[in-house]
């Protein structure tokens, strides 16, 4: 549980706030029963007892929103919280004063007309009646998949690099070869820019399969790539099994939990890669070049090669 979880079930436990029928956004565990939880993040998602991607349907009397680090997903979480609520609702939401609760709360008062608030292990809890203000426009809108980039894209916040092509899958695009051939695989597949891209350059591909850990991510994916060859799976990579063995993979590997950042993530993506290939298939992976990544390669792999090296991202293939 995090602080910003503790926090809020300190503000229920101490009656600062009181129970009632609710949900939780980006939920961890709930700080009492009879709460609808929502968790898009698959591997947190596993580990409620019981959760939904997405809540659809409205009307609570209590509404949880635990903050992330990044501003719009909050700002659009906040947006779709407002909507979930019941007339004359409350919505309370929970965040680490080092992700920005603070400056949030001040975004929110002053959108809503003030806040009631508490601060607790190094935290913000911040909460509003849903009365006459409806939350900004541009809330709303983030709220929902837009067009981003040159506008053939859609995504949203909570989404990796939501809102442009991050320079890694773009430096990996530009190394991959025509030639790739038969099921393909990519591996934190975001909003399906590299998918997009191998079925657009590589006729003789007869299937993908984009995975991801993100449900945001593999929604929009599905609203990017309408190609048949292409299907989408919300998994867990590191504890769930890929659906298929490939004839090559494709992998902008995740390395950041919270905060901070996290090799081992990247680490196991690599192992996953290697047992779903067939023997003597490839595998192209683009990381933080100063990333560890060398040495399970080398345990993995009869043979690797980097394909470009920028100083800031290295693109790798390996083969099995």
């Amino acid at each position: 549980m995090s602080q910003a979880t503790r926090a809020l079930a300190h503000a229920f436990e101490t009656g600062t706030l009181a129970p009632r029928r609710a949900f939780f956004l980006r939920a961890e565990d709930p700080p009492f029963a009879d709460i609808d939880a929502e968790q898009s993040f698959r591997p947190a998602y596993l580990r409620l007892k019981q959760a939904v991607p997405r809540l659809e349907s409205g009307g609570h009397e209590l509404g949880l929103v635990l903050l992330t680090k990044h501003k719009e997903e909050n700002f659009a979480n906040i947006a779709r919280g407002w909507a979930l609520l019941a007339p004359e609702g409350t919505l309370v939401c929970t965040g680490a004063n080092d992700d920005g609760a603070a400056s949030l709360e001040k975004h929110v008062g002053k959108a809503f007309g003030g806040v009631d608030s508490l601060s607790k292990f190094h935290s913000r809890v911040f909460w509003f009646a849903k009365s006459g203000d409806a939350p900004p426009e541009h809330w709303q809108k983030l709220a929902a998949l837009q067009p981003v980039g040159d506008g053939s894209w859609l995504s949203q916040p909570g989404i990796f690099s939501w809102d442009h092509v991050d320079d890694g899958s773009a430096l990996l695009a530009a190394h991959l070869p025509a030639d790739l051939a038969g099921r393909v695989a990519d591996f934190g597949c975001g909003w399906g820019f590299l998918t997009r891209h191998v079925l657009a350059t590589c006729p003789a591909v007869t299937r993908i399969d984009g995975i991801d850990a993100e449900h945001r991510a593999v929604e929009a994916a599905r609203a990017n790539v309408p190609d048949p060859r292409a299907t989408f799976h919300w998994l867990d990579l590191i504890h769930e099994a890929a659906p298929a063995s490939y004839d090559t993979i494709v992998c902008n590997p995740p390395f950041h939990a919270g905060r901070a950042a996290e090799p081992a993530l990247g680490q196991g993506f690599i192992a996953v890669a290697a047992r779903a290939l067939r023997p003597g298939g490839r595998f192209y992976m683009v990381a933080n070049r100063g990333l560890p990544y060398e040495p399970l390669l080398k345990t993995h792999f009869a043979s690797f090669e980097t394909l470009a090296d920028n100083n800031k991202f290295r693109v790798t293939l390996a083969r099995r």
